[in-house]
């Protein structure tokens, strides 16, 4: 099946590792360009690197409110065309209602939920039917998760936007998708399991909630990304896709 991803050009934030990085290979072996982007210039480089000539590096933070524009600005510069983002950001800080400080909720409002606002917003003026801007964000937005309660609080409400901007754009031919990961297999899943002291026991007991039985792999979450980014999904907009193994209770 040809995806239609041939020189499509797009933007995937957080795409140094885990599931933006997942998706930008998967982008790059379907034939499309990608401007990797990630907080650390390195591990940045490194990535777009490793993707070789259809991939392009650019550090940037989604906190930043000058990123969006650089980034979308990259894209025409290096590949000539945009057609698309995902915006991916690592998850907050982990902790309870009690354990949260003020501090990480700010930090987390700015990189996590505003600077999603940002990327949506400014990719939203620039983009021409057949555009698409996807969005990571969590199984937290159906079932909030124990011991993330900031990423329970933003998550939702990113969904929330996602779905208003789904409506809005959609006249103009550019579509607006969600993907909510729950158990896949990133450092930052493997630190969560971690945080319980026993890593193994937690993932086991993880695994056994889940009707796959298993967590799934980046590879998978990124043809799944790949996919709903891409022309071959023209006529899914406004949905938020589970990719999950099956763990999310209901339909």
């Amino acid at each position: 099946m040809d995806l239609g991803l041939k020189d499509r050009v797009y933007v995937v934030t957080g795409a140094s590792r885990g599931l933006g990085n997942a998706t930008a290979r998967a982008l790059v072996a379907e034939g499309a360009k990608v401007v990797v982007t990630g907080r650390d210039e390195k591990t940045v480089a490194d990535a777009a690197a490793e993707l070789g000539a259809g991939a392009v590096a650019l550090a940037a933070d989604n906190a930043d409110p000058g990123a969006a524009e650089r980034l979308i600005a990259a894209a025409r510069a290096h590949f000539g065309r945009f057609d698309g983002v995902l915006i991916s950001v690592g998850g907050p800080s982990p902790g309870f209602v009690a354990d949260n400080t003020d501090e990480q909720w700010q930090s987390a409002f700015e990189s996590v939920f505003l600077g999603a606002v940002r990327l949506a917003r400014a990719a939203a003026a620039e983009l021409s039917e057949g555009g698409v801007i996807g969005f990571v964000l969590s199984g937290s937005v159906h079932e909030p998760i124990p011991g993330l309660t900031i990423s329970n609080g933003l998550r939702p409400g990113l969904a929330g936007f996602a779905k208003s901007l789904s409506d809005e754009l959609g006249p103009r031919g550019i579509r607006v998708v969600g993907l909510l990961p729950a158990r896949i297999d990133t450092d930052r899943v493997r630190e969560l399991d971690a945080l319980s002291g026993d890593a193994e026991a937690a993932r086991a007991a993880n695994e056994s909630r889940i009707p796959l039985r298993r967590y799934g792999t980046p590879e998978e979450f990124g043809t799944v990304a790949a996919f709903l980014l891409s022309p071959a999904a023209s006529y899914l907009t406004g949905v938020m896709l589970p990719v999950d193994g099956g763990a999310r209770s209901g339909f």
